[in-house]
Formats: structure tokens, sequence, C-alpha cells
């Protein structure tokens, strides 16, 4: 629980007195690979901070998934317009190593709002950071090519790559696993 608290701090600093309220409506989650977060058509009741693990955000299709998102270790992870407007999420999240997750639940993350004096401050700059990391990815799709897309995810996190099955890299820089395996030989 204490990365959390490095994590929030970073954003913005949170008394003692808050983190301990805060603290207190945390759940503990232990996920193997491939465990569903969030199903389509669900409505997400959680936010939850990743202790250890990957997940990724795909929408799911009968011939392939489109896989839009992946998230890591220290980073926070939901269907953030599920949550928002509670309504059902058009895409689902799964866990895609053995995941170690602190989960609030929405009711609770409103009582953290209202009860401490950083709660707000926090969830401003949380949905700033969603936006931003948003934007970047749309950015992209629009102005960079498939390899440009695949060299940015793998200097970002070269050794957590490694745990990606290549059929969803492919899918999230918007190419065939075939398309993907030219681009990594002509680039090694």
């Amino acid at each position: 629980m204490n990365e959390i608290r490095k994590f929030i701090e970073n954003i913005t600093p949170m008394s003692d007195a808050d983190w301990q309220f805060f603290a207190s409506k945390l759940q503990e989650v232990e996920l193997k690979k491939h465990a569903i977060l969030l199903k389509y058509g669900e409505v997400e009741n959680y936010m939850s901070f990743i202790s250890k693990g990957i997940v990724r955000f795909y929408v799911p299709g009968e011939e392939s998934d489109l896989t839009f998102g992946f998230l890591f270790e220290n980073e926070f992870v939901t269907a953030y317009d599920s949550f928002l407007t509670r309504t059902p999420s058009e895409y689902q999240i799964e866990t895609l190593t053995d995941t170690l997750l602190w989960k609030i639940s929405h009711k609770d993350l409103e009582e953290v709002y209202e009860s401490t004096s950083s709660g707000n401050t926090i969830g401003r700059k949380m949905a700033e950071r969603m936006f931003l990391i948003k934007s970047k990815r749309e950015l992209s799709l629009l102005s960079k090519t498939a390899e440009e897309r695949y060299l940015d995810l793998f200097s970002d996190r070269p050794k957590l790559l490694q745990q990606i099955p290549l059929k969803y890299i492919a899918s999230y820089i918007g190419v065939t696993p075939q398309a993907l395996s030219r681009i990594r030989r002509r680039i090694t």
C-alpha cells in the first residue's frame, strides 16, 4: 500500500488523516493471468491501483479483439468513462499477468472526495493524467506510422513489453501480427 501513497504524494501532498481515511476504503485483490476486471456491458464500479501486473483494454470482436491500451505497475486502472457516467462499458479490461490491485468503489471514492481536503485535487489531477494519455494515443494514431508507434511503446516499457503477447501489441499499434513481425525484423 506504500506505493499508492508515494504515487499520490507525487500528485499532491496528503495529510496522515486523509491518507488513513482513503486507505481504510481500499480492498486488496489478487488476480490470475487473463482474469476479466470488467466485462463489456457492465458498469465500472471501481478504480484500482496496480501494485503488480499488467492489464489491457480491448473491444471484444468476433474474429479478433481490438486492443487500445495497456497499464502497468504503479498506475490506476478503471473504465473511467463508465465509472464517471455510471453507464455500461463498451470495452473490457483483463489482466495479462498475475496482478495485485488495490480497489476503491465509486461510492467510497465519492466519500473520499467529500471528506478529505486533498481528495478533489487528487481526483482532478488523475483525470488530467488520463486525458493526456488518451490524447497522446489519439495523436499517435493520427500522426505516426505503425513503426513509430511500436518504437514509442517499446522505448516506454521495454522489459514489460516482453510479457505482452505480440498479437495484442499488433492490435494496439493498428497492424496485423504479420505486419508487426515485418516491423520488428526491420528495426532489429
